[in-house]
């Protein structure tokens, strides 16, 4: 099975701009992705695609693979799609440029997935939220999943709902690290935004609207993701 990461670097964001090029120690923020999905060992290839020439000559300058983005794109998975249609590959993972501390596990997790059920279409990640206060905080996704593990919904919203206090329940984060088979990315770059996927800004949300399950895998810690100037602070404390 061939596997290949793709990591889509903007280099504009409306909450931190610029926020892949800052200094998370001696690297940028999209270095430290990049070198630690390599050092994973689990992919034929990693390759930053971008639509920024500074994150271009970040990526080259420093020995890795990197392209640039031909037409302009509304999400990661769509500039991704552009970058790997002419690619040899099986699967496309989709790694985000601001998770900087990448480990193996939950990505070796994340492709066992399609090792063990040829079904799966599209796979990704979660994790338990334990500080109560993200729940209720719209940059956290939520997702609920069924008894087989697909997602039921993502929301920025609190779901499920408590309306029995007395029912224990499991918030799940969904960790924007994505797995796809080609043709099902593809596909999905094809589609028009669809109405929930506006509404929530939650990409994935168009291939629940088209019927296509989203295998969900539980991980118990991918690292800190880069929204923020806050989270910075936190991820340059915890790299010490």
């Amino acid at each position: 099975m061939n596997c290949i990461a793709m990591i889509p670097a903007r280099y504009a964001s409306t909450r931190f701009p610029a926020k892949l090029m800052q200094l998370l120690g001696k690297k940028t923020v999209i270095r430290h992705t990049y070198d630690n999905t390599v050092k994973t060992g689990l992919f034929d290839k990693v390759i930053v695609v971008t639509d920024s020439p500074v994150i271009f000559e970040e990526i080259k300058s420093n020995g890795g693979d990197v392209m640039m983005s031909v037409k302009s794109h509304e999400s990661g998975s769509d500039r991704i799609a552009e970058a790997v249609e002419n690619l040899d590959t099986d699967i496309v993972v989709n790694v985000q440029g601001d998770e900087p501390f990448v480990q193996k596990a939950p990505l070796e997790k994340l492709l066992d997935v399609f090792r063990h059920d040829h079904h799966v279409q599209v796979a990704s990640l979660m994790q338990v939220i334990k500080n109560k206060k993200n729940v209720q905080d719209p940059n956290f996704v939520k997702v609920v999943v069924d008894l087989q593990m697909n997602a039921l919904f993502f929301s920025r919203s609190l779901i499920p709902y408590p309306r029995d206090p007395s029912v224990p329940i499991h918030y799940y984060e969904h960790i924007g690290v994505y797995a796809f088979k080609k043709q099902a990315l593809l596909n999905f770059t094809r589609w028009p935004v669809t109405t929930l996927e506006a509404a929530e800004k939650i990409e994935c949300l168009r291939y629940l609207e088209h019927g296509i399950p989203l295998k969900m895998v539980l991980t118990e810690y991918m690292g800190i993701e880069i929204d923020t100037p806050e989270d910075l602070k936190l991820a340059i404390q915890k790299l010490g």
